[in-house]
């Protein structure tokens, strides 16, 4: 467990009790409550609005049924004059404006239901159990995401427990990549490649061709999981350097590569974007909405002032080989958020010195595209993913 993980303290049974603090998203709250199950849901709604945070001390399996009924209760529509968060901003004439109404109106609700949900929290023995009637074992599930115990409690929230068990039960069954022909295993804080879109631009996608006795040799910039790296390697690629900075992803990309039989053409390093050298190929699938992230996971999904996205232009002319082509993979959801312009990007390329060589497009297919009573189905009925092939100027 990491030392600078902060302590919670409260009393219990007259006595004072600690605990580590245990969320990568989740505030520490203010004040900590002991409940059970003779806690009704209104009371408990009440406690949570007001900051508290609810240590369940009830069977294990009404805390979750507490948590659902919670849910519900943030999710209900405030009653006129009650408004329960700050009032949007004027809404814009403009599309692009009253677009950024909507995400930005979205993105506080997610961010208030994250916030008021995690405030029902489990405290976990020494060893990683939990002392709650039918609590399961989830020790396996921490030791994946915290490491093996250290002789300390901890409290962490019940939504970011069932978080863990989530990525644990990914992590087992992996993810079906229909290019790749073969599963992913995702690790806890590591992105799961479920938009398998994107995958099928870049299995289809023609590679570059160099002159004869080029080495064949790609970057994939941003890892991951490894997935694109394995599929560069399965189309033939001789050697594939994938680059990321988490340790998390450094270690579910190796194990996934060698896992797939690609361990000899991939190999996986820590680096902040770019390896040293250069390329036929460099690939970077940066994430796609330029705003802040509200939790740690969602970094893979939002780039603040798209700051990936404008350092990965920026490389390819110190690391592609002549001939070489960049890969960018991109949605445009953005643009249909109102959130970056089609000109800023095309502007953003040029400045680069690249071109465009050319853009394979295709539709997303997850459910919420065609969801019309999603919050976003206007912008995400119009989205459309894009490998954008890149070269030297």
């Amino acid at each position: 467990m990491n030392e600078q993980e902060p302590w919670i303290t409260w009393e219990e049974s007259g006595m004072p009790r600690r605990a580590r603090w245990r969320s990568e998203s989740q505030a520490m709250p203010a004040a900590l409550l002991p409940a059970d199950d003779t806690l009704p849901a209104n009371a408990a709604f009440k406690l949570i609005n007001d900051g508290t945070g609810l240590l369940w001390r009830g069977d294990f399996h009404n805390g979750r049924q507490l948590l659902q009924a919670l849910g519900r209760r943030v999710d209900k529509p405030a009653r006129a004059g009650t408004p329960r968060a700050a009032p949007p901003a004027p809404a814009r004439a403009d599309a692009a404006g009253l677009a950024r109404d909507a995400f930005a109106r979205h993105r506080a609700a997610q961010a208030r239901r994250a916030a008021l949900l995690g405030r029902v929290l489990v405290q976990f023995e020494p060893d990683h159990t939990i002392a709650l009637r039918r609590a399961p074992d989830v020790r396996a599930a921490l030791a994946e995401a915290w490491g093996a115990p250290d002789g300390s409690s901890s409290i962490a929230s019940l939504r970011e427990l069932q978080g863990l068990i989530g990525a644990h039960e990914w992590r087992k069954k992996g993810v079906e990549v229909p290019a790749l022909g073969a599963r992913i295993h995702p690790w806890f804080g590591v992105f799961s490649p479920l938009r398998g879109e994107y995958l099928g631009l870049i299995a289809q996608a023609p590679l570059p061709t160099l002159a004869p006795g080029a080495p064949s040799l790609a970057f994939d910039v941003g890892t991951g999981t490894g997935v694109i790296a394995a599929l560069l390697a399965k189309r033939g690629v001789a050697q594939v350097v994938a680059t990321d900075l988490d340790p998390r992803a450094l270690a579910c990309a190796t194990e996934n590569v060698a896992r797939l039989g690609f361990a000899r053409q991939v190999r996986v390093v820590a680096a902040d974007m770019f390896p040293e050298g250069r390329a036929a190929l460099v690939v970077c699938n940066p994430p796609w909405v330029p705003t802040p992230a509200n939790a740690a996971i969602e970094r893979a999904v939002y780039d603040p002032d798209s700051a990936m996205l404008r350092a990965f232009l920026d490389g390819p002319a110190a690391h592609l080989a002549p001939g070489g082509e960049g890969w960018l993979v991109m949605s445009d959801l953005a643009e249909h958020l109102g959130l970056r312009t089609r000109d800023e990007m095309l502007q953003w390329i040029a400045a680069a010195g690249l071109r465009v060589v050319a853009r394979h497009d295709t539709r997303p297919t997850h459910p919420k595209a065609g969801d019309p009573a999603d919050p976003l189905f206007a912008a995400r009925s119009r989205e459309v993913t894009s490998l954008w092939r890149l070269a030297a100027a």
